[in-house]
């Protein structure tokens, strides 16, 4: 119909071209062969290339099985600095064998001093001092001290009586009375007793506590008897009132007086 012809096979007679109609064994058998025969060429061609050298690998971690002698193995050894040990310190010392100088043959005797008297020193210096004795002269060149005051002068200088004083925060509140302070009997002086009280809002000393001696010369001064008077005494003293306690401190220092002797002679 549009120009083209086709043959269409006749009615009873055969295909002229039998080879046409599909892929036969042969041909199949032969493209199989031919395709192994390329693969077999292409692996032979491509497997003659070098491969590429592998980079050499540095610092790479090493694992070293330590032996029993190791300095490793050691440090586990809780003996290591207490016991003598063939790598310690004093291995240089203990293990060496010393050198010994053998001694010379040609032995001489030591020096012998002469001994020296010491009482026989300065004798003729002395014997000759003596032959040759001057008379004294004594030097007067500057005259005997003159006392200005007379001794009842001084006698007046000291403390009729025990005083007291105090100090601290109770300093500002005055006494409602001044106690008397007796003089004791003691043949030195007596060093200050310091009493630390606390009084309240009434006046009224509520604690008491001896202080110890502030240097060593208060402590060689100490008195016993001097600190328990002064603890007595402290707690007898009252003051004026005010609105809160009040924490201060009281010196005691002593007037002494000698004691007299009841044993005749």
């Amino acid at each position: 119909m549009n120009g083209t012809q086709t043959e269409l096979p006749l009615p009873g007679v055969a295909n002229p071209h039998p080879e046409d109609a599909g892929w036969g064994w042969r041909k199949l058998i032969f493209f199989v062969f031919l395709a192994f025969m390329a693969h077999v060429a292409l692996v032979y061609s491509f497997g003659t290339k070098k491969m590429p050298m592998p980079r050499t690998v540095n610092n790479v971690p090493q694992l070293q099985l330590a032996g029993r002698a190791d300095e490793l193995v050691e440090l586990e050894n809780p003996a290591l600095l207490a016991l003598p040990n063939p790598r310690d310190f004093a291995s240089s010392v203990w293990l060496k064998t010393p050198e010994i100088t053998p001694p010379a043959f040609r032995w001489s005797e030591a020096p012998r001093w002469l001994p020296l008297a010491g009482k026989d020193l300065g004798a003729v210096f002395n014997q000759f001092m003596q032959t040759n004795a001057f008379a004294e002269t004594p030097l007067t060149f500057k005259p005997a001290p003159q006392f200005m005051l007379s001794a009842s002068a001084i006698a007046s200088a000291l403390p009729a009586s025990s005083t007291l004083q105090i100090s601290r925060n109770l300093a500002g509140r005055e006494l409602l009375y001044q106690p008397a302070l007796p003089s004791l009997p003691y043949n030195d002086v007596i060093a200050p007793t310091r009493v630390l009280i606390l009084v309240d809002a009434a006046g009224n000393v509520v604690s008491a506590i001896l202080l110890p001696p502030g240097n060593s010369l208060e402590s060689s001064g100490h008195s016993a008897d001097a600190d328990n008077k002064a603890l007595i005494l402290a707690r007898t003293l009252r003051f004026k009132t005010a609105k809160q306690i009040t924490l201060g401190e009281v010196i005691f220092y002593w007037r002494t007086i000698p004691l007299t002797s009841t044993n005749a002679p």
